[in-house]
């Protein structure tokens, strides 16, 4: 579904787009990702709506087939594994949330944060779709934010990972449409 209207109080959430992550295979062009993800957050802060940069500092401690089925536990990441990539252009307004699972709302407080101020949307972007971007979709719609997700600004390693969120998962958490979409229903 296109994206209909952005709502007076919307906020932007960019999802794990620090250093480390970056330098990970993506099927779609990460410079052009990045440069979509600032010009959001660029229209976001010029319209003084809240802008939200979210870095990923570790993982959920529960077993999985990845870590040979023995909990993760605290993960010993390198020197500026979290650093958020400059082109962001962080700003003192800008709310940063270090998150430690897929999703970004949970025990992040972002929740709490975005509804004291008024926020009743997000638009979503980042890396990974299916993972970062998906989770927290999924944990904003269940907050009872309208969700919509800026596609051309955000990829994944796999793209079959990457079209099945865009075309099975999000339409049913949301609207989904481009970065220029967001900025023509931002100017409406």
């Amino acid at each position: 579904m296109p994206i209909t209207t952005i709502d007076p109080k919307t906020a932007l959430v960019v999802i794990d787009l620090q250093s480390t992550i970056a330098q990970l295979p993506a099927v779609h062009p990460f410079d052009e990702v990045l440069g979509n993800a600032v010009t959001l957050a660029d229209a976001f802060r010029a319209r003084n709506l809240p802008v939200v940069l979210v870095n990923v500092g570790g993982r959920a401690t529960g077993r999985t087939d990845q870590t040979g089925g023995q909990p993760a536990g605290k993960m010993d990441l390198p020197d500026g594994w979290s650093d958020l990539l400059p082109a962001l252009n962080q700003q003192p307004s800008d709310k940063t949330v270090t998150k430690y699972t897929w999703g970004a709302f949970h025990n992040t407080g972002l929740a709490e944060h975005l509804e004291e101020l008024g926020v009743t949307q997000v638009v979503i972007c980042g890396v990974a779709t299916s993972m970062g971007v998906e989770s927290t979709a999924r944990q904003a719609h269940e907050h009872g934010f309208h969700v919509t997700l800026a596609i051309d600004a955000m990829t994944d390693t796999r793209l079959e990972a990457h079209e099945n969120s865009v075309t099975r998962i999000f339409p049913a958490l949301g609207e989904t449409g481009t970065t220029a979409d967001v900025l023509a229903q931002l100017s409406a």
